[in-house]
């Protein structure tokens, strides 16, 4: 994959779409900032960081203690002679509904400017804004210690589309692929589907041999069911072989998906 180094070398309005073909919007509305802090985290060391240290110290919401970073993080480097070294990372998770103020970015510098890592890191969840762009612009001219990168939505996306697991660990909305609380959802309806489907109608005998508790436990749960889906959706998975068939093939494609093995259908 690409050096994440590398990654804010995309210009200025780089067109999402060109992503968007191999991705899809991504959203990240649904996480707290502390929530988004995580995600970064996941990210960095899934990207080729080491000694990824979340900065939070602290089970609350705010994390004040952290002394104008949220992540810390090394990135082995290599000349082109083969000589290694390692660089030190700051990163500030801006998770903002709308674009990212300079005023948000400069704590972090002055904290920079103290402690002297070899790169500042501002991960946003959406974009920075002009201001903030222009002001990173004119804080470089002065020539500072360290190198300043941005990761905006465009590098996110192109990042995730080599590591959509940490997408779907954090229930990141990718509009190609589904949420995994929505699979876990689907997943859950079928499987009723198919036990349902399976037991012996109201009308109908039971085998030989089950208890009177068994019986009315069978009973009452097929009747939840009813109520939860309808007795016709539920009916309608037994009208035919084909119809049966194709809720097996349903529970067997969304369970392989979930990481069992192809034509797992227990009930």
């Amino acid at each position: 994959m690409d050096d994440p180094a590398d990654l804010d070398a995309l210009p200025d309005g780089y067109p999402e779409t060109e992503l968007d073909a191999s991705l899809g919007a991504v959203r990240f509305d649904g996480l707290t900032p502390t929530e988004f802090e995580e995600f970064c985290f996941d990210l960095m060391s899934e990207s080729g960081f080491v000694n990824v240290d979340w900065r939070k110290g602290t089970p609350k919401h705010a994390s004040p203690a952290d002394r104008g970073r949220d992540i810390v993080a090394t990135l082995e480097r290599e000349d082109v002679d083969g000589h290694k070294f390692s660089e030190k990372w700051f990163v500030d998770c801006k998770h903002y509904s709308r674009g990212v103020p300079p005023e948000a970015l400069q704590g972090s510098i002055a904290w920079a400017q103290a402690e002297r890592p070899s790169t500042v890191l501002f991960i946003a969840s959406g974009y920075l804004t002009n201001g903030a762009k222009d002001w990173i612009a004119s804080y470089e001219r002065s020539h500072p210690p360290f190198r300043i990168r941005t990761w905006e939505m465009p590098q996110l996306r192109k990042l995730l589309a080599d590591h959509l697991d940490v997408a779907f660990k954090h229930d990141v909305p990718v509009s190609t692929l589904r949420k995994v609380s929505d699979i876990l959802d689907a997943e859950a309806s079928l499987a009723d589907a198919l036990w349902y489907g399976r037991k012996p109608g109201h009308d109908q005998p039971v085998p030989d041999g089950w208890s009177p508790e068994l019986i009315t436990g069978m009973r009452d749960a097929m009747r939840r069911m009813e109520d939860q889906y309808g007795i016709e959706a539920l009916q309608a998975h037994n009208e035919s072989d084909w119809a049966w068939g194709f809720l097996s093939g349903k529970v067997s494609a969304i369970r392989w998906v979930l990481g069992y093995e192809w034509d797992m259908l227990d009930s």
